[in-house]
């Protein structure tokens, strides 16, 4: 992959990430809807699995990778459920707007998306860090994935660092007590259950990671 700026992506690199994510959520449906049974609506499994399948089925990798993200955000807006389908679509489309209509981008041009789609929850769900939210594991792992460029490390490395900051902060809402959605309602019932949210997260980033590093 290169260095840095050297490193290139394009739309199969996105379409192979798409497809790892649908098979992770698929393959722990009925974990993620275990927890959300505890702190939610008992249906994150299930809205996650449907919207990322539907974008699998709608992928057109023929498409450059900023216009493939703009069509999977509007796909999971109209597929999912709940809170995660704006909030996924939103970072999504912010995302592939930050890439525009290029054919391929490098490794900072991620960490420039990435922090598109962050934005983008941050605005829309109005959550930050210790909110027990999906946030606790986008935003370390943005946080960490542009630290480890800056210093000089290469693209699957970097990933690599990120989706372990990304799942230390899935863990770190297990003591949380929820302030944001549905189990902000539960007060401190919530204190002791992982969020569903951001464990989806974590594995959505695991799976780029395994894109990428495939795509070597």
């Amino acid at each position: 992959m290169g260095v840095n700026g050297k490193a290139n992506v394009n739309a199969g690199t996105l379409r192979s990430w798409f497809v790892a994510a649908a098979a992770s959520l698929h393959e722990q449906r009925d974990y993620l809807t275990q927890l959300d049974a505890a702190i939610g609506d008992a249906d994150h499994g299930t809205n996650m699995d449907r919207g990322f399948t539907a974008v699998v089925e709608k992928l057109d990798t023929s498409a450059p990778p900023g216009r493939l993200l703009t069509t999977a955000g509007s796909t999971l807006v109209s597929t999912v459920g709940g809170a995660s389908g704006p909030l996924w679509g939103t970072a999504l489309r912010r995302a592939g707007r930050s890439l525009g209509d290029a054919e391929g981008f490098a490794a900072t041009d991620l960490a420039d998306a990435l922090d598109a789609a962050l934005e983008g929850i941050v605005e829309l769900g109005a959550a930050q860090e210790g909110d027990k939210t999906m946030v606790d594991t986008l935003s370390p792992v943005v946080r960490t994935f542009r630290e480890q460029l800056d210093q000089g490390a290469v693209l699957e490395d970097a990933l690599a660092a990120a989706r372990a900051a990304g799942e230390d902060g899935m863990r770190s809402t297990v003591p949380l007590q929820a302030s944001k959605g549905r189990a902000s309602y539960l007060g401190e019932r919530s204190i002791g259950h992982q969020d569903p949210g951001a464990t989806s997260t974590a594995l959505i980033i695991s799976a780029l990671e395994q894109a990428i590093a495939d795509d070597k």
